[in-house]
């Protein structure tokens, strides 16, 4: 099993969901850099869970604890390590899931290749909880990019059917990106948003789930970080998203819909502003032959339906190797996408700081 990012900052990430902490290390961290507290307790507050009922009622305050690495909130230089408490936990809500896996899950591949000594209590190593460590490495990355002039943001695009207004990949600006950040619940659209809120409120009613689209971007990224071949910046990228539980789908750009152009369609042409070098249109994202173009970096995350839904579904025993209707207990999310949001524009934010290394 493998719980590390990064090539010139490597980020660990340890725990389960159940077990007594979740944390990570973080090493690679030039020293000198001056944390500001409360914007990662900001960012954390909006990925924990137990704030309203479109999300999990397991009530975690996502503290994070730093017990190296950090003096005085400025980074030293040596290995920086934080743990986050589990002070929530009903472990015997999984009972049942130990030999009937729940479909859609991590449960029975991590049972196979596992021997079964794997950890399913709330999924374990393999569950979103993980993510706030993630969330925590990110706000760093957050504040190392800002200081170069970086700005990375993102908002629910759309859950189920329900659309949000699309960014114009062209023209996003730093300040839309600090707002769309400082929500909990961040749409760009106020009236989407309570079209969305609705969604997730009909799958909670019917024991069931939904998923949606996460729209990401970064602006003022300068030309050329990224490489050809195995070092693109749409690799790099995507290894730490598909990092993320429940991520399904990543592109860049007008991504798949570029199956529907013609060239002259697709390109972007060059222009001068400003007595710059600048782009016409973005339908690339921001990247091109695997190096950012000096447009705003757009991306799409898609994430599935949570796995874990409260009417009965067809598993299996594993034991008895019998069918059996599995009834999933426990405290889950009918919809993760709006926590999920600091998760992706961490992922970004730290990827993106670790190729600017």
């Amino acid at each position: 099993m493998s719980s590390e990012f990064g090539r010139n900052i490597k980020l660990s990430i340890f725990g389960e969901s159940h077990g007594k902490a979740i944390g990570c290390v973080i090493d690679g961290l030039p020293a000198g850099i001056k944390l500001d507290m409360e914007k990662i307790y900001a960012d954390m507050a909006r990925r924990a869970p137990g704030q309203d009922k479109y999300a999990t009622p397991r009530l975690e305050k996502d503290i994070p604890v730093i017990l190296s690495g950090v003096i005085e909130n400025e980074t030293t230089g040596a290995p920086l390590a934080m743990i986050i408490e589990n002070t929530n936990t009903r472990s015997g809500d999984y009972s049942n899931i130990m030999t009937v896996p729940r479909p859609s899950h991590s449960d029975y591949p991590a049972y196979i290749k596992y021997g079964g000594k794997n950890d399913v209590r709330g999924g374990g190593h393999f569950s979103g909880r993980l993510t706030a460590p993630m969330v925590f490495a990110g706000a760093i990355a957050k504040q190392m990019l800002k200081a170069k002039g970086i700005t990375v943001g993102a908002h629910i695009a759309k859950i189920k059917d329900v659309q949000d207004e699309r960014f114009d990949k062209k023209n996003i600006t730093a300040e839309l990106l600090n707002k769309l950040s400082a929500r909990h619940f961040s749409t760009i659209s106020a009236a989407a948003q309570e079209k969305m809120r609705a969604a997730i409120e009909c799958a909670r009613m019917e024991q069931d789930s939904v998923g949606g689209v996460i729209e990401c971007a970064a602006v003022g990224l300068p030309v050329g970080i990224g490489s050809n071949m195995f070092s693109t910046v749409e690799s790099h990228l995507s290894s730490i998203l598909f990092g993320i539980p429940a991520v399904k789908g990543v592109e860049f750009g007008a991504g798949f819909a570029f199956s529907d152009m013609t060239g002259s369609q697709a390109n972007d042409p060059y222009c001068i502003k400003d007595g710059k070098v600048a782009l016409m249109s973005n339908h690339n994202g921001g990247v091109l032959g695997g190096m950012t173009s000096g447009a705003p970096l757009v991306l799409d995350v898609v994430i599935k339906p949570t796995a874990s839904i409260s009417r009965p579904q067809q598993s299996v025993n594993l034991q008895t190797m019998t069918e059996e209707t599995l009834v999933i207990k426990g405290r889950h999310d009918p919809c993760i996408v709006p926590r999920a949001v600091p998760v992706v524009e961490a992922a970004v934010a730290f990827a993106l700081a670790d190729m600017m290394m």
